[in-house]
């Protein structure tokens, strides 16, 4: 979704050469600001003794980080039973690295197999979300009394279900304009990473789901066993507050964005090479970083191209093979020690590999505060 709007950014560029594009609003509710992080607790259903989660993609692009970070983080919990979906067979093809993850099953698959529903379905951003199977499955998972989670652009396919009228939500900061034209019925919060309305969750821009993701286990299984999960994954907080004013359009990224996306004869892939048990939390978010560069694009290098199982359980695709059509240039390994870390740590990197205005100009993508 990123990439497809460049060439917009870039029109932008022409339009207001002297200026700054801000896309900031001030939230216009303080009840907003006053609300506590917490999300509603997990109320339990069907005489379960874990709830069902399920991620669900569109399988022609699905964004990287917003699907297998939730998945990631939830399976770690052992809180609940995590499943990642697709609306059809076959691999899910991510972006904007461009890997590719097996699911699980089909949403149709799950109906036939689950046909009372799942407790919480996590949305992620996806190229086409007007996707008609997308949006009535999803609208039909709320029916059926699933708590609906939107992460970053996931939020129009939750609106295009109709979950959000009347509601307060959010979403990435890009997209906000956009999202207050085309649905005035809800009403769009800003200042805050996610925002839980009833039994539908929404949240800001990519690495959003991290703390949102750590705020589902605490409603699933207690503040404690988050707290201890996010220290050793390597996050502190998962507080919901966000300054909102940090993420516009300004100068210095749009020249960014000129300047590395005109530069297709220094574009560099990079290779990182994975194998049974990678830690997918680490993976993706070096592979999101380095491929959010305008600059890079990062490829899984294997031993062969054979599936491989990552440490929680998640099937991947190996794009390229080591010693036949690896990448020159390769990433170190994935860490599995606080795998959360490899965000700051691939951020620092891509600041020495290409200047510190492309790192901004990745944290401003990912809507990393802070940064």
């Amino acid at each position: 979704m990123r990439r497809i709007v460049m060439f917009w950014l870039l029109l932008l560029m022409a339009c207001a050469p002297f200026g700054v594009v801000n896309f900031a609003h001030t939230a216009s509710a303080s009840t907003a600001a006053a609300r506590a992080d917490r999300l509603p607790p997990y109320q339990p259903r069907f005489n379960r003794t874990r709830p069902v989660v399920v991620v669900v993609a569109e399988n022609y692009y699905t964004e990287l980080t917003d699907y297998v970070i939730p998945y990631g983080i939830l399976t770690a919990s052992d809180a609940a039973d995590v499943i990642p979906l697709a609306t059809e067979a076959g691999p899910i093809r991510m972006f904007p690295a461009p890997m590719n993850v097996i699911p699980q099953e089909t949403t149709a698959q799950f109906d036939q197999r689950v046909p009372e529903g799942a407790d919480y379905v996590i949305v992620p951003a996806v190229h086409r979300d007007d996707d008609p199977t997308l949006v009535s499955w999803v609208a039909g998972q709320a029916k059926k009394g699933a708590t609906i989670v939107g992460v970053c652009d996931g939020v129009w396919v939750v609106a295009r279900a109709g979950l959000l009228d009347g509601r307060r939500a959010t979403g990435h900061w890009y997209s906000m304009s956009d999202l207050r034209k085309k649905f005035p019925r809800t009403h769009w919060v800003e200042g805050k990473r996610y925002v839980a309305d009833g039994r539908v969750v929404t949240t800001t821009g990519v690495t959003a789901t991290i703390p949102a993701s750590f705020a589902l286990v605490e409603a699933i299984a207690g503040h404690e066993r988050a707290t201890k999960l996010a220290e050793s994954l390597g996050r502190q907080s998962w507080s919901s507050e966000i300054p909102s004013e940090e993420f516009h359009l300004g100068l210095a990224s749009m020249m960014t964005i000129a300047g590395n996306y005109v530069s297709f004869w220094s574009h560099e892939d990079f290779g990182i090479p994975i194998a049974p048990d990678v830690d997918e939390i680490s993976l993706v978010l070096k592979a999101d970083v380095y491929s959010t560069t305008f600059r890079s694009t990062v490829y899984t290098v294997a031993a062969s191209r054979d599936p491989i199982r990552s440490k929680r359980g998640l099937m991947i695709v190996p794009d390229r093979v080591a010693g036949v059509d690896a990448p020159s240039r390769m990433l170190p390994p994935p860490d599995s020690t606080q795998p959360l870390r490899a965000l700051d740590e691939s951020l620092k990197a891509v600041a020495n590999d290409f200047g510190k205005r492309t790192a901004a100009w990745v944290a401003l993508q990912m809507q990393y505060p802070g940064y």
